[in-house]
């Protein structure tokens, strides 16, 4: 052997050893991002929550928050409520409505309410069709019928349901963003720390 190929191997092994002794000594410190508020449901006053479907009472929910969905890939972030088709969807909370969507894929025709506070965003999916005149915009009163009970989107032909979500909402977060919380306790009267 050459006497620069065992100069190049003695520099090569020299240099994997630094390498392999700083990897395990050395401590890389990620930076660690500033803490965010706490949006702790206790800290934001949750309203009161109308059964988002006429004639369903509370005692006909179940909840099905984190049950497996699209074949075990994602929780579910939502209550499902069982009703006929065409059932009137009520306003559970009084808002504005701010957005009025058609998910391909997902929630089908949709509605999207927030909260007078706008702390909260209410999400109304799997719908038949609106209520006559609905607009984006428009302000609802709780009980106030916005839409109907349908199948559209991923709720499965014939697999008549509201699917009811609720998200804490940021200032600044549009409709489409927020924080999902289990809606069930809330439809339940359950409160934090109650």
């Amino acid at each position: 052997m050459s006497i620069p190929r065992i100069v190049g191997w003695s520099l090569l092994a020299c240099l994997a050893g630094a390498v392999a002794f700083l990897a395990a000594t050395v401590r890389v410190v990620e930076p660690q991002p500033e803490a965010a508020p706490s949006l702790a449901v206790e800290e934001v006053a949750v309203p009161a929550l109308l059964v988002p479907v006429a004639g369903i009472g509370v005692a006909q929910l179940r909840s099905n928050w984190g049950e497996a969905r699209g074949g075990g890939m994602r929780g579910h972030q939502g209550l499902d409520v069982m009703a006929p088709a065409g059932a009137p969807v009520i306003a559970a909370a009084d808002g504005k409505v701010e957005k009025l969507y058609f998910s391909r894929g997902g929630g089908g025709i949709t509605l999207y309410q927030r909260s007078d506070d706008r702390r909260w965003m209410f999400y109304y999916a799997h719908l038949r069709d609106y209520a006559s005149g609905m607009s984006e915009g428009q302000q609802v009163r709780a009980g106030e019928t916005i839409a109907y009970v349908g199948d559209t989107g991923n709720a499965g032909a014939g697999n008549y349901h509201l699917h009811f979500g609720v998200a804490r909402m940021a200032p600044g977060e549009g409709w489409w963003q927020g924080t999902p919380v289990d809606p069930y306790p809330l439809l339940a009267g359950e409160r934090p720390g109650g």
